[in-house]
């Protein structure tokens, strides 16, 4: 167990690693990195292409990659916003790496590009524990999940700088309570903005990326706790600081502007203290 352990924290210092540099080469270029995460199905393809087409009518210069176990349907689909779009097929992988990610940026990113969105593999487990490199980490859930959604997946929704409900225009019918998921979101990841949206209605239009934006010119992002746990602990072992309170733990390794990795036990110990 303790090999495993060690193997699992081995490559993910390894993308940490990654990610810092791929994240100080976007920002030497002007560019700012959105990393969206989301459930398979939420709908994140169709809020995308709708803010990729705004982007352009904008006039804001932007590109988008995706990544997907098969198919490029999805590359298909964005590519009607007529952005730079790419695919990329993980080969049976459940999320995209840091090192990965930089491989297929290479030479294909145009050198103008404000804002790349990066629509993560639809899984809310693996992409969690892994830092790309954002400026922006955005999760999305519809509103036919279910409100308890943050709770089932704490990490994920835990290390989010902003969260998006997506699909309202059927909230309704599918009687989402919007109040208990905000609730619920509030108990895993304290302050975090939740904004809603609905690609076939068009509420929110335009929010996710000037959220985005203004990441990207210097606008102060949310930090989650979890963040801020981890590199206290860190402080800790590095001798500035005093004790971590009440006894927490983290397995996160420090990244200039990274994501921790904690378990999902470990979140929800932490948002039941």
């Amino acid at each position: 167990m303790c090999r495993v352990v060690d193997l699992q924290q081995a490559v993910l210092a390894k993308n940490d690693a990654c990610a810092h540099t791929l994240r100080e080469d976007l920002a030497a270029r002007g560019t700012a990195l959105v990393n969206l995460l989301s459930s398979p199905g939420s709908g994140k393809t169709a809020l995308l292409e709708r803010e990729l087409t705004l982007a352009r009518s904008r006039k804001i210069p932007v590109a988008a990659l995706t990544a997907d176990l098969a198919t490029e349907n999805d590359a298909v689909r964005l590519a009607r916003s007529q952005v730079p779009v790419k695919q990329v097929l993980t080969d049976g992988l459940c999320h995209l790496e840091a090192e990965m990610l930089g491989g297929h940026l290479h030479g294909w990113l145009p050198a103008d590009t404000r804002l790349l969105f990066i629509e993560n593999v639809g899984n809310l487990v693996c992409p969690a524990s892994y830092d790309l490199g954002e400026t922006l980490r955005v999760v999305l859930a519809s509103v036919t999940e279910g409100e308890d959604k943050p709770l089932k997946y704490p990490t994920a929704f835990g290390l989010a700088h902003l969260v998006v409900v997506t699909k309202t225009d059927i909230a309704d019918a599918v009687g989402f309570d919007e109040a208990e998921f905000r609730a619920n979101v509030e108990r895993i990841n304290p302050g975090v903005e939740v904004v809603l949206t609905s690609a076939r209605g068009g509420t929110g239009d335009g929010v996710l990326l000037d959220r985005a934006l203004a990441a990207r010119d210097g606008a102060p992002v949310h930090i989650p706790v979890m963040t801020r746990k981890s590199h206290h602990v860190h402080d800790v072992e590095d001798g500035r600081a005093g004790d971590a309170p009440d006894g927490e733990h983290t397995h996160a390794p420090r990244a200039n502007g990274g994501h921790p990795h904690p378990t999902d036990s470990d979140t929800v110990a932490s948002s039941r203290s």
